[in-house]
């Protein structure tokens, strides 16, 4: 049993953070007048320092006015809940895509796929196994036909053509199945029995604008492993508590590629599953919103995944996160989209732009290593007086963050997400340059190594940091000045060192296996591009 496993003091994490303990609206109104005081009074009232660093102080500062007020937005009013029609049952298509997985893994979540309590449905196992290179593509199609032998209906289509990914894999099931609703699961999200008793009925409610998709939260059974499945797992608290929640008051329910029922009506309209982009889920959501088909969140816990356990799995995997969201601002710009809502034009930019924080990371640590080293700084403001008018507003929209996820979000969470800019700096030259982008499944074991080269820019900022103290105190001694940004400085620190630590070599990990060499084609079964 590990330190998380240990202290970790949880009554039921399916469902604390889906509690409904949204603040008041007072209080967000609140964070909302501190917000645009502090950016006024930082804008128009502070005297003006060096001209440059000043134009990016500002250019951050409105960012971050951006993220607060529509994040305010969102939660204003999570209360909202869906029509549905109780009687409305048709047949269902189950998909669970596998690209590689360990077959334990795909036999648990295929299991929980066929005991889903329903008269009519059909269980698929889409096996990109062959395609994608895996060494299992064989096993997996043996799974599906032991499993048939023990009397549990399972369906395995293999691909021998590939194209479009998981998105691929998807579409090419759809061209060889018919229910009119189609239930997707990544091959680690296990259903609970009672998911499509609890999904189907949103689909039924006789409506001018059909339901196109149904969406539910991603939950990580093996939260509480390491200090990154448990700062993951905080990040989806955030997003599939309050955020979510508010979504779905606006009819903007972000499609997050599993724990999904989708109609297939709305599939064919937009040209089934987006192959373009690396995040195939977000933007067909999108396009399903521009044609006006609605959403539904379902904000209860009725699957259970894994999170990512390695901290190049977790690189790769928040890389891939955020490359497919910027596509939405810089491909599919929501604002150009004349189906979509002005609510849903807001909510798609804000969760896209959440991923060109790595900019204003790397504006904010930048600043202090600006003093060190010259001496020049954005305000001339004493620094009592900047803290007077900053940490009311920092502290009190904490406060708010934490009360609209239920205490959920942490520090570790927080740290982890600011640490990532160097993800998402990579992932904003990539979408600006058009680089075409793999998508690669996350692992589902735990790999081990020591990946601390993905920390090199955070190494690089502490020893620049910490001889740049030296340069500053050489230069002008103890100054106000100088103990400010050695405060920013230090805060900086503290936030990168647990995400450096996390990149050495974990304990109690397996070795990554090799790619294989892929096998002969698979035979007797249906399989096409």
């Amino acid at each position: 049993m590990n330190n998380y496993d240990e202290h970790m003091q949880v009554a039921d994490p399916r469902r604390a953070f889906l509690a409904p303990t949204p603040p008041q609206k007072g209080l967000l109104a609140i964070n909302a007048t501190l917000a645009l005081l502090y950016f006024f009074v930082l804008t128009l009232v502070f005297p003006h320092g060096n001209p440059i660093l000043w134009a990016l102080l500002i250019a951050g500062e409105v960012f971050h006015v951006w993220q607060v007020l529509t994040f305010l937005y969102t939660v204003w009013d999570t209360s909202y809940e869906a029509p549905k029609n109780s009687s409305y049952a048709p047949p269902v298509d189950v998909f669970v895509t596998v690209a590689g997985e360990p077959l334990a893994v795909v036999k648990e979540t295929l299991r929980a796929a066929c005991a889903m309590r329903y008269r009519e449905k059909q269980v698929y196992l889409l096996n990109d196994g062959f395609v994608a290179g895996k060494d299992n593509w064989r096993d997996i199609e043996l799974l599906a036909s032991t499993l048939q032998e023990e009397g549990l209906p399972v369906h395995c289509i293999t691909r021998t053509v590939a194209g479009g990914a998981k998105a691929g894999n998807i579409n090419n099931a759809l061209r060889l199945t018919s229910s009119p609703l189609v239930a997707i699961f990544d091959a680690d999200h296990v259903p609970h029995q009672d998911f499509l008793e609890k999904t189907v009925p949103y689909f039924g409610v006789g409506d001018s604008a059909p339901v196109g998709f149904v969406q539910t939260p991603q939950y990580y059974k093996n939260f509480a492993k390491n200090y990154l499945t448990q700062s993951s797992w905080e990040q989806q608290e955030l997003f599939f508590g309050p955020i979510c929640k508010g979504k779905n008051r606006l009819n903007s329910t972000t499609m997050c590629g599993t724990n999904m029922l989708i109609s297939r009506e709305a599939l064919g309209a937009v040209g089934g599953m987006c192959t373009e982009s690396i995040a195939e889920d977000f933007v067909t959501g999108l396009f399903m919103h521009e044609q006006g088909y609605r959403s539904v969140y379902v904000p209860e816990v009725l699957s259970e995944g894994l999170a990512t356990e390695d901290f190049l799995t977790y690189s790769k995997q928040q890389f891939r996160w955020a490359r497919g969201a910027l596509d939405v601002i810089f491909r599919y710009n929501p604002l150009l989209r004349r189906g979509l809502t002005w609510a849903q034009r807001l909510q798609y930019l804000a969760s896209a732009s959440f991923y060109l924080s790595g900019v204003v990371v790397a504006v904010d640590i930048f600043l202090p290593l600006a003093f060190f080293y010259t001496g020049a700084v954005p305000i001339e403001a004493p620094g009592m007086l900047l803290a007077a008018v900053f940490l009311p507003y920092m502290f009190f929209t904490l406060y708010v963050l934490q009360r609209s996820a239920n205490f959920c979000f942490t520090f570790p969470s927080l740290a982890l997400s600011m640490s990532a800019f160097t993800i998402h700096l990579k992932a904003l030259v990539a979408a600006l340059t058009r680089q075409k982008s793999v998508f690669v499944v996350s692992s589902k074991e735990q790999l081990t190594g020591n990946f601390l080269r993905l920390t090199t820019a955070h190494l690089a900022y502490i020893s620049l940091a910490l001889f740049g103290c030296v340069v500053a105190l050489s230069r002008e001694g103890l100054s106000a000045s100088l103990v400010n940004n050695l405060a920013w400085a230090g805060l900086n620190i503290a936030i990168f060192v647990p995400f450096i630590k996390a990149s050495l070599p974990p304990r109690n990990a397996v070795l990554p296996k090799e790619t294989p060499t892929r096998d002969h084609a698979p035979v007797g079964v249906r399989a096409h591009s």
